[in-house]
């Protein structure tokens, strides 16, 4: 991970360090704990996270808080650029136990660029860091989670379908392209995800079309990025894994809800 990092005075401020830049499609950050809790977020990166408890993806327009002493791994799926804030654990107002999904909306990714550039003894610093911490709120609880696959040849279909969800190979040229039987291949979604192919594929899907639809992208032209030849089988598809039509997530600044 390229970035810049602004450290602050120990004693100074909840937030001992922001770091934000570019991480490559080949990064890898091994296992590891600190007593410190962070938030990864990123702004277009796609990162995977892996924890004892679970795996997390980390789309553009979200992030991840960890608690401190959770061991974690990440790596990035698609590059881009991410941000990290550490906490001072003793002084820090937010007692999450678990890694937990967060909305990064504009606002506060503006805040954490602020907070990146300027010192601990800058006038605006605690009313920046008092909005951070009201602006951290937990995904809802009507969230989709996207399970990641471990084995490598389920693995490697997921990623790909990440990178592109408009990608249109069913199971059959799937399991071709990673030199497996459909059958295997069928088994291990299930397994390893506890949804089928099909179910899987839309639910990411679902996702990469809240945040286009945020940004303000027509639902036709959304239906089309994410795979669909036709925008009626995607409000279905979309109604059905949400409860909610395309339409409801298109007003500007909707926050997103899919972790």
């Amino acid at each position: 991970m390229h970035a810049a990092a602004n450290r602050y005075p120990a004693t100074a401020t909840p937030i001992l360090t922001v770091y934000h830049g570019e991480m490559g499609s080949s990064a890898q950050v091994d296992a590891h704990s600190h007593s410190e809790p962070i938030l990864m977020s990123s702004s277009t990166a796609t990162l995977a996270v892996l924890s004892r408890a679970r795996d997390w993806l980390v789309p553009p327009g979200y992030g991840l808080w960890i608690p401190g002493g959770v061991e974690h791994a990440a790596s990035a799926l698609r590059a881009g650029e991410v941000s990290m804030i550490m906490f001072a654990p003793d002084r820090c107002p937010i007692a999450w136990t678990e890694p937990t999904g967060v909305p990064v909306g504009r606002l506060l990714r503006e805040l954490v660029a602020h907070l990146g550039r300027v010192g601990a003894d800058h006038p605006s610093r605690p009313h920046a860091e008092a909005l951070v911490f009201d602006l951290l709120t937990p995904l809802p609880a009507h969230h989709i989670q996207v399970s990641m696959p471990t084995d490598p040849r389920v693995k490697a279909v997921a990623e790909r379908l990440i990178a592109d969800p408009a990608d249109q190979r069913e199971l059959a040229a799937w399991a071709d392209h990673v030199h497996t039987s459909v059958r295997t291949l069928s088994r291990l979604f299930l397994s390893e995800t506890g949804l089928s192919f099909a179910r899987w594929r839309t639910r990411v899907r679902v996702r990469a079309a809240v945040q286009m639809l945020a940004n303000g992208t027509t639902v036709d032209a959304v239906a089309r990025a994410v795979g669909y030849r036709k925008t009626s089988a995607f409000i279905a598809a979309f109604r059905r894994a949400t409860g909610h039509t395309p339409g409801t997530y298109t007003h500007a600044g909707t926050a997103p809800d899919l972790p």
